[in-house]
């Protein structure tokens, strides 16, 4: 073998942000043969991640269509990768996270008996359906994969506890590798909705919120309480780059839509979020990803959510999380926005998610599988 053939399969915005850097990284070494394929389950919030990468792709099977549903996703993916497997016939296939683009990728590659390697591996709640369907998708990737990448000692772990098959390598986080991309102190916004933000003045509180098991009561929960942190606290901005998710779109507008000094925009682009969450001043979440980007910015995280797969983040100090209940939410905003020396806590406490080098040692992991070197040691948080 004088090149390893690595397919990376992406589908939604996440996925590409953190898969990014690991495709640079592949394409970097000459022992490697790397082929992109994207399956465009998140297509208008996908494309403009390829291009700010600069990312080729080879294959993109476009399955995104009107008011998809999961059945819709997974089965359109599976068939769409059985001929580009059999064309491209990669020695590895690999898969980001807890999609259903990431699941149904990955059972594709185990169809034909090609290894499939997961990035982001390990992360549980311990609840199939929070987050739905994340949770059950990244345990099926778990038991298919061959190659394990976790970001924590904590995801190893839990990996090791369900004694998966295959080799586990503890990396750090991929997304960090990103952020050193992106992060610029001299970066300018261009989206108009950005360019009156006074960061001097305003205390931005970042917000994004769009999972499906927070539809409904929860997610109006957490309107209210951003609502009346608007109200309670004059020098704050609250940013709420929304969801392109119906359900999500609804309630912010009936909700926050003439709130003072609240901002709901539209999804930004990578790197203007990344800035704006370097220049913010605190950030409340359900997302999994923004749990590992802004500690590694120093900023203090509160998930909006009633149970994490992060619980490195609780333990280290750099996120909290606030459950889904209305004063709950406002009460500990408050009190980072009150304290002092509550905020200085978290914003000083270390990210536990890694160093930037998570992609090199991805691929070093790769090489050594088939042959070309040594085993690389693990991320030591």
């Amino acid at each position: 073998m004088d090149k390893v053939k690595v397919m990376v399969v992406f589908g939604t915005r996440p996925e590409a942000i953190k898969m990014a850097p690991l495709v640079l990284e592949l394409k970097n070494r000459e022992q490697v043969e790397c082929i992109v394929c994207t399956t465009g389950q998140h297509r208008q919030m996908l494309d403009p991640i390829i291009e700010i990468f600069g990312l080729d792709v080879d294959f993109d099977l476009n399955i995104m269509e009107p008011d998809q549903t999961l059945s819709m996703i997974t089965s359109k993916t599976i068939t769409g990768m059985e001929p580009v497997l059999e064309k491209t016939k990669p020695d590895m296939v690999l898969v980001h996270g807890d999609t259903s683009t990431a699941f149904a990728a990955a059972l594709a590659a185990f169809y034909r008996k090609i290894p499939v390697g997961h990035v982001e591996a390990g992360l549980r709640t311990g609840n199939r359906y929070s987050p739905y369907p994340e949770e059950m998708n990244r345990r099926l990737i778990s038991e298919i994969a061959e190659m394990h990448f976790s970001p924590t000692k904590s995801n190893a772990e839990n990996l090791r506890r369900e004694s998966v098959t295959g080799d586990i390598f503890i990396t750090g986080n991929t997304v960090i590798d990103a952020l050193h991309t992106t992060v610029s102190k001299s970066f300018r916004f261009y989206s108009d909705c950005l360019l009156d933000i006074d960061f001097d003045r305003e205390r931005v509180l970042l917000v994004t919120a769009h999972r499906r098991e927070n539809y409904g009561r929860p997610l109006e929960n957490i309107m209210n309480a951003l609502r009346d942190l608007a109200y309670a606290y004059p020098d704050i901005r609250i940013v709420y780059p929304v969801h392109m998710s119906p359900v999500v779109r609804d309630t912010a507008e009936r909700i926050l839509g003439n709130v003072p000094r609240v901002s709901l925009i539209e999804p930004l682009n990578v790197d203007e979020m990344h800035n704006l969450m370097d220049r913010c001043h605190l950030v409340l979440t359900d997302s999994g990803g923004l749990q590992e980007e802004a500690p590694a910015l120093g900023k203090p995280v509160l998930v909006v959510r009633r149970e994490t797969e992060r619980p490195e983040a609780v333990e280290a100090g750099t996120v909290k999380v606030c459950g889904v209940e209305r004063e709950t939410i406002f009460r500990m905003a408050s009190e980072l926005l009150d304290s002092e020396e509550a905020y200085s806590q978290m914003a000083n406490a270390v990210n536990p998610y890694g160093d930037g080098k998570a992609c090199r040692r991805i691929v070093d992991a790769i090489l050594w599988r088939f042959g070309f070197s040594e085993r690389p040691g693990d991320f030591m948080h």
